[in-house]
């Protein structure tokens, strides 16, 4: 779909972000615990009313299959597992797990691992041509803990910012050891607050996940 113009929508556990970059358009809106993929549509058609595209990408945390989600997502409403989004836009719809967006968007070949540090933790493994989500999130981490409870914003709320900074640079460490990734990019609302980044870390930015929302439907690769 070369020169085609593509309506990349990034969900997220707090806030909607939308983006059309053919034509330099964006809105956001808000989301939160009790969102819905009904609220996700109609929040949709107000923000883009009057825009014109001719497909979407939407990145939704969790992991999906056949273009549907195959578990509801931990920060959001219910109403989610295998809902159909294509019946609600008249233009194609692609799904993909938010991280691997991200992902796709920021990767600049070898083994690259993401990890998306903000309401959740979000991971994603690319390898040309694949893009492979993974689930590390709610792994067993530490004293009872997940990895999400400890590096997404709940773990910075529980730990404060010196001791969660710490905990991050010790997960990124393991997850990059288990994946025997070339090096690792931080996306993420949090990966902002860390001011030092360690050897084989990059910061990601929500840049990518517009960019990898458009390689979607441009590039060839496999998303797994």
């Amino acid at each position: 779909m070369a020169g085609k113009s593509v309506l990349v929508v990034d969900v997220g556990g707090t806030t909607i972000k939308l983006a059309l970059p053919a034509s330099g358009k964006a809105a956001r809106f808000k989301s939160g615990h009790g969102f819905t993929p009904k609220d996700l549509i109609e929040g949709i058609r107000q923000a883009t009313d009057g825009w014109s595209y001719d497909c979407l990408s939407i990145g939704m945390p969790g992991p999906i299959r056949d273009n549907r989600l195959q578990l509801e997502p931990f920060n959001l409403g219910r109403g989610w597992l295998g809902f159909d989004f294509d019946a609600h836009f008249q233009q194609p719809v692609k799904l993909i797990n938010d991280a691997a967006m991200q992902a796709l968007g920021s990767y600049e070949g070898s083994k690259m691992l993401f990890l998306g540090l903000g309401t959740g933790l979000g991971a994603a493994l690319v390898v040309s041509p694949v893009v492979l989500s993974l689930e590390f999130a709610h792994l067993p981490y530490q004293d009872g803990l997940s990895f999400e409870d400890c590096v997404a914003i709940r773990g910075r709320d529980r730990f404060g910012i010196e001791r969660w900074t710490e905990l991050v640079w010790d997960v990124v460490a393991r997850l990059k050891a288990a994946a025997v990734a070339d090096y690792v990019v931080l996306g993420g609302g949090l990966s902002a607050t860390l001011t030092e980044l360690a050897p084989g870390v990059r910061r990601g930015g929500n840049e990518h996940a517009i960019e990898g929302g458009v390689r979607l439907w441009t590039d060839d690769f496999l998303i797994a």
